[in-house]
């Protein structure tokens, strides 16, 4: 199963989980700083394999880890030496596996990456305005990937990608390991026709279909309402497995790195059904989900269980 969770020949709908840094939040983790919730993996770990379980008890079979945020140079900015930031990565892996061998061992470990601009702290994640050479994405990302391999994630889950040029630079990063692992790209939408930093989306996704090692297509944390027009646009070019995990809508400021909440005019028992029909795959909840969302969405995808 793990090594066909991401081919072509996908034959059920699967159930992904939800927010992380949320649900950290409840549990007293701040979370308002350039670590976000990856502050829990130096002194809360606890709470973390909390989130983590609580996802798995709901109905995911997918854990994304809580390595969004996390990576060597934002730990070196806290004074975490090198080799202990890798080893927060990799433990960022083992607290999913722990909570999933506990409450549903057949469920899988995706291990997340997360742009560039994630690592900026300042909202790029949305904008992908910023430049780095092809060298200098390897030497951000390459690193990270390999760790959450060694620490044995089933796949990886690189999330909210904004910039063209980075999704390349990702791909052939993970094009060319000796250790190939399934992978999706996820992408960051500036509205239903391009990514984030103003890229057509139909360029992105006939790039992305052409990749041999791309396993899946994404998108995440954008509002309920782009997710249908969005699937049907990429299932127009591709047979690959579509991932979807938007937020409810709610405003984010990255100055305070704090979310407003606004009206919801959508839910997930609106959407999912006309997700499923446009050709999902996979679906879950980004920023501001919750359990109860997750479970939501898994008697929708399994309404007789």
């Amino acid at each position: 199963m793990k090594r066909q969770i991401l081919s072509t020949s996908l034959d059920q709908p699967l159930v992904l989980d939800g927010a992380m840094g949320t649900e950290l939040e409840k549990l007293g983790v701040a979370t308002n700083d350039e670590l976000w919730s990856a502050n829990a993996l130096i002194d809360q770990q606890e709470k973390i394999y909390q989130v983590h379980a609580s996802y798995f008890r709901a109905g995911a079979d997918l854990a994304i880890t809580d390595t969004y945020q996390a990576n060597v140079a934002a730990f070196a900015k806290r004074g975490i030496g090198h080799q202990q930031a890798l080893d927060l990565l990799a433990t960022g892996v083992h607290l999913a596996q722990a909570a999933r061998d506990r409450y549903r061992p057949t469920g899988l470990v995706a291990g997340c990456i997360g742009p560039y601009g994630a690592y900026l702290a300042d909202g790029s994640e949305y904008t992908g305005n910023y430049t780095k050479t092809v060298a200098e994405y390897e030497q951000f990302h390459r690193e990270k990937i390999l760790t959450l391999i060694d620490a044995g994630a089933d796949l990886l889950s690189i999330d909210t990608m904004p910039n063209f040029q980075e999704i390349q630079a990702v791909v052939g990063i993970l094009a060319t390991l000796d250790q190939r692992i399934p992978y999706w790209i996820s992408l960051s939408v500036r509205n239903q026709r391009q990514l984030s930093d103003g890229t057509d989306l139909n360029q992105v996704v006939a790039w992305l279909r052409q990749q041999p090692s791309v396993g899946g297509i994404g998108i995440n944390c954008t509002k309920m309402e782009n997710i249908t027009p969005l699937v049907k646009l990429i299932r127009e070019q591709t047979k690959l497995p579509i991932i979807v995990y938007p937020n409810p809508g709610d405003l984010y400021d990255p100055l305070t790195k704090t979310w407003t909440t606004v009206p919801h005019v959508d839910s997930f028992t609106k959407e999912v059904p006309h997700w499923l029909a446009a050709g999902a795959n996979i679906i879950g909840g980004c920023c501001r989900t919750t359990p109860a969302d997750i479970a939501q969405i898994s008697r929708l995808i399994r309404p007789s269980v």
